[in-house]
Formats: structure tokens, C-alpha cells, sequence
């Protein structure tokens, strides 16, 4: 059978910077997921909580633009940290629409606990790099996320 001429060229994902976001983010995770072992929290709860202990009495809109999740989800997610009792959901009494949001004694107790494993997962992740390319990776990511952020406005 005679070749198509026309067929595509396949894309090289292997250099395309999206992918190797992707792929960035999954080998994030699984250094988090093992230095958080036996505490049965996630990445996104770990930022839920800790938003919560920088600004406590943050309604879940406010929160959820804090941590970068859609309503949905942090919705989700806020359920979950309340029914393990590491927050806690009260209405507002000026707005009863709203729900502030404020971290309990055993969920500060959690994010107590994660820190040195945190900060062993973040080590981890940014290990093949020396101090000047961990400040800029940091700093391109940043730039990549606000001009992104940004434009989608």
C-alpha cells in the first residue's frame, strides 16, 4: 500500500513546554504524596488549609480565587477537610450566602505536621537545580502564570 504524503508530522511533545509543565506537576505531586505519607492529605487541601491559617475567616469564593480552583472544586475539597474536622464553615451573619471558612485546632495540628515533610518534597522537586536556576525557574513560572492569568481576563 503506497504511503500517504500528506500525513502529519508528529508534534514533539518532548520539548514542548506545556507538557513538561504537565509532567513537572506530576512528579510534584508524587514527591508530595510520598513525603506526606500517613497524613492523608493532598496538595490542594495542604493549600486550602495553609490559605486558611494566612487569612483566616475567608469566605469559599475568596478562598477558592486564593488557591487557583474553580468553585466546584474547592467546594469538594472543602467538604472533605470539614467532614475529617480540619475546618470549620460558619454563614456569614451579614450575608447568609456566605460561608467563612477557619482552620480547627486538629487541621492546624496537620499543617503543623507537614511542614518539614513540605519543605522535604519542595527540595526534592527543585534538587537537579542550583540556587540561581531555582530563582528563576520560580520566576519564569511566575511570569508564565500572571501574563496567562491575565490575558484570560
Amino acid at each position: 500500500m503506497p504511503s500517504d504524503s500528506k500525513a502529519p508530522v508528529s508534534y514533539d511533545f518532548s520539548n514542548a513546554p506545556g507538557h513538561l509543565i504537565r509532567r513537572a506537576h506530576q512528579v510534584s505531586v508524587a514527591l508530595f504524596m510520598q513525603e506526606a505519607a500517613g497524613h492523608d492529605v493532598t496538595q490542594v487541601q495542604f493549600a486550602i488549609l495553609n490559605a486558611l491559617i494566612d487569612r483566616p475567616g475567608l469566605d469559599q469564593v475568596t478562598l477558592a480565587q486564593a488557591v487557583a480552583l474553580d468553585a466546584a472544586t474547592s467546594g469538594s475539597v472543602i467538604g472533605r477537610l470539614e467532614a475529617k474536622g480540619w475546618i470549620r464553615r460558619e454563614r456569614d451573619a451579614s450575608d447568609r450566602r456566605r460561608r467563612l471558612l477557619w482552620v480547627t485546632e486538629a487541621g492546624q495540628s496537620v499543617v503543623a505536621a507537614l511542614m518539614v515533610p513540605i519543605a522535604r518534597s519542595q527540595e526534592r522537586l527543585m534538587a537537579p537545580l542550583d540556587g540561581r536556576e531555582r530563582t528563576e525557574l520560580t520566576r519564569l513560572l511566575r511570569k508564565v502564570f500572571t501574563r496567562t492569568v491575565d490575558n484570560a481576563a
